[in-house]
């Protein structure tokens, strides 16, 4: 699984979930238990993971969604 975004915004964590879960994209919010454990002092920030064959049809999802700010930069080749 590839981290698609890393927030401590519940409402964006939310809104992304709900666009994954409508077009069928399977995905995990990591870090949800660490980050309240931290008291949500935004130390520990959650991560949405996808897997590597829905990452460019997610990021497309996000982008139009005007998310796009959010999303991981893609690092490497």
């Amino acid at each position: 699984m590839i981290e698609l975004i890393k927030t401590n915004n519940l409402v964006t964590i939310s809104f992304v979930e709900a666009l994954l879960k409508g077009q069928g994209i399977e995905y995990l919010v990591l870090d949800q238990h660490m980050s309240m454990l931290e008291g949500s002092i935004g130390a520990i920030q959650r991560r949405v993971m996808v897997d590597a064959d829905a990452l460019n049809r997610a990021r497309r999802i996000l982008q139009d969604a005007e998310l796009g700010n959010e999303l991981k930069a893609i690092v490497g080749p």
